[in-house]
Order: structure tokens, then sequence, then C-alpha cells
């Protein structure tokens, strides 16, 4: 896939004020400080696209940015940051869920681990949850230059072992470094080859209105 323009379309908390469900929508989302900014931005090659930061935590909302007119990445919340409220976290992880379950559009959920960890429970706890939901997702693992490509396989088949736990077998997974590129060309074809079956759902248009 060719990325000829990426452009930042809205940002916000409800549903209901999401662009009209009529292009397929990627949902990008992990922990924070995954790493997740910096994958988006060089899946379309247009540095500062999706703002990155050095605070965890900062993506707030739900940002869409449509790629060559035809698709959505959209940039979710990071969850486990530790240092906001508890009331704050419970309105997050309700209006990220709310829109996971309820987006027409909604393709794949890219789920972002980071392969320097061990499996983390709490990413294992949301894959389990999207499976619970009937979610279609695949693990999405970053920062893979950041140590040996050995170390980077071992911790891999550590979490797909792990999700044998919740699933019958593992979901399909990609390996990614922001800083060399990796795994772009695989990611945009793995998307590419989704967009091709697209079709415009069926919604409520009062509801985007």
């Amino acid at each position: 896939m060719i990325i000829k323009s990426a452009d930042f379309i809205c940002s916000n908390t409800q549903v209901s004020k999401l662009p009209p469900p009529l292009k397929p929508e990627y949902a990008f989302i992990g922990r924070s400080n995954v790493g997740k900014s910096s994958l988006i931005n060089m899946l379309v090659q247009k540095k500062g696209l999706a703002k990155t930061s050095q605070t965890p935590g900062k993506t707030q909302l739900i940002n869409h940015f449509l790629v060559n007119d035809t698709w959505y990445i959209v940039d979710l919340p990071g969850y486990g940051y530790a240092r906001a409220s508890k009331s704050k976290k419970a309105d997050w992880n309700k209006f990220i869920q709310n829109y996971l379950d309820k987006r027409e559009s909604l393709q794949c959920v890219m789920v972002l681990i980071d392969s320097r960890l061990e499996p983390q429970k709490i990413d294992l706890e949301f894959c389990s949850w999207l499976g619970e939901k009937g979610l279609p997702f695949v693990l999405v693992f970053t920062k893979a230059d950041k140590q040996s490509n050995l170390k980077t396989d071992q911790n891999i088949a550590k979490f797909r072992k792990a999700m044998l736990a919740f699933f019958e077998e593992a979901p399909q997974h990609f390996v990614t470094s922001s800083e060399l590129h990796a795994g772009r060309d695989e990611v945009l074809g793995f998307i590419s080859s989704i967009n091709q079956n697209f079709e415009v759902p069926e919604f409520d248009e009062e509801h985007y209105k």
C-alpha cells in the first residue's frame, strides 16, 4: 500500500460525534508508553501526525486519522496509566469499550505489545475482553530494534503461549520497529487486504447527526 495522504480528522470522547461509519477503521491501542504514536507516524510516514509524548497517558481522546481518503487509523487512549484518578480511568474505560463494542465500521483492533517485556497481565486481560466480545484483533509487537531478534522471538513465543489460556489459537501477529520502519509493509498489507472486502455497514444515521 502506498500512502498518499494522512490527515487528522477529529478528537472526542463520544461515539455519537465520530465520523459516520462509511469507511473501514483500525483501532490502535496498547499500554501507555508502548510506542503507539511513533508506530502510527511510521506507518503513514508523516512525522508528528499522532502526537508523541514523554508523558504516558497523554492520549485521552479517540483520535481519527483519514488515510488515502479511504480508511481510518483510530488512535485510542492507552490503558494501564497509573496516575489517572479512578473515576477518570473508569470514564476512559467506558468510552473506549463503548467505541470498540459499538462502532459499526471497526474492522480490526491492533493491540500493541512492547516486545521487550514478558507477558503482562493487563495486555492478556484486554485481549481476553476482546475475545469475549467477539472482536477481531491482531497483535503488533513494538520496539523490536531495542533488543536482539532472539529476545524478541522469545518474548513473542511466551505471549502467544500465555494467550492459549484464553484462546484455542493465538491471533496473527506483526513485529515492528518505528526506528527501523520494520513491519510497515506487513501491517499495511494486512489492512489493505481487509479494505478490499469492506462493505458499508448498516447504521443509524440519526445517531451521527
